[in-house]
Order: structure tokens, then sequence, then C-alpha cells
């Protein structure tokens, strides 16, 4: 077995993982600020951006069950809701699960705007595949999961 494929040692577990965490924060930081330089011209903030791409993931949800997936505060995304609205791109339908809490769907606009910059992101992203392997995104999409479960809010799905 090569050290490549060891099973991480508990106590190298803390430092080895904080090496991620510290990768991430920066990526974040700099896509947020990608996603908001390109947001005049797209129309859209990073906020309703979100929304949408949720929506195209998951189809209708509630405003709840949006600010779970997102870790995010329920009022916040009502407001990405109330302005995503406002621009035509989301609307609320009846829940038949629960009379006051409407379901959130994408509109036609909706859905063509979020395919269009779900494309432009997917092509600057192209640019990686040269140089990474399935076997290496796979790995990385585990860690990540594994450590997002690992911080997950106990009180999120009450």
């Amino acid at each position: 077995m090569s050290d490549g494929e060891r099973p991480l040692p508990p106590d190298e577990a803390g430092p080895r993982l904080m090496e991620v965490f510290a990768l991430v924060g920066p990526l974040y930081r700099r896509v947020h600020r990608k996603i908001e330089q390109d947001a005049p011209r797209q129309g859209l903030s990073v906020g309703v951006r979100a929304v949408l791409d949720l929506l195209r993931e998951h189809g209708p949800m509630t405003v709840p069950q949006m600010g779970r997936a997102q870790s995010i505060s329920r009022q916040f995304v009502q407001r990405v809701v109330n302005d995503a609205a406002a621009d035509g791109l989301v609307e609320a339908v009846p829940n038949p699960a629960h009379a006051r809490s409407p379901l959130i769907r994408l509109t036609d606009a909706g859905r063509t705007v979020i395919e269009a910059v779900v494309a432009r992101e997917h092509a600057l992203l192209r640019e990686a595949a040269d140089v990474l392997t399935v076997a290496e995104v796979d790995a990385c999409v585990r860690v990540l999961s594994r450590m997002l479960a690992l911080f997950e809010d106990p009180e999120a799905n009450s």
C-alpha cells in the first residue's frame, strides 16, 4: 500500500484537514468575488444565483428548506427569494404539505438565466481538466462532504 493509500491516522487528521480549511476559505472568497464581478453582466447577486442553482438542482423548495440546505438564515433566503421574484426568476406556488409555507420554483426565465450562468461557469472550470483526474475529484468531494457532515448543525434538521 502506497503512502497515499494508507488510512489517515487520527493524530494526523487535525493538521491535515486544517490544510483543507486553509484552502477552502480563500477559494470560496475568490469564487464569491468572481460571481460579484460578473453579477452586473449576468444581472444576478451571489444570493440570487445560489437560490436559482439550488432550485435548478432540487426542484421547488420552501424558504426554510433552502435556508437549511445552504446553512443560512430563513430571513436572508426570504430576502433573496423576494429579489428573485421581483425580477421574475422565481414564483411561489401552493405547498400541499404546508399551507403557510409555499414552494418556491423557477420560472422559465429563471431556468434560462441559471442554465446560462452554470454553462459559463462550467466552461471556465474546464480549464482544470488537463491537470485533474476523476479519482482526485472524487476524493476531494468525499473529503469535503465528510467535513461538511462533521460540522452539520444538529438543530438544522429539527
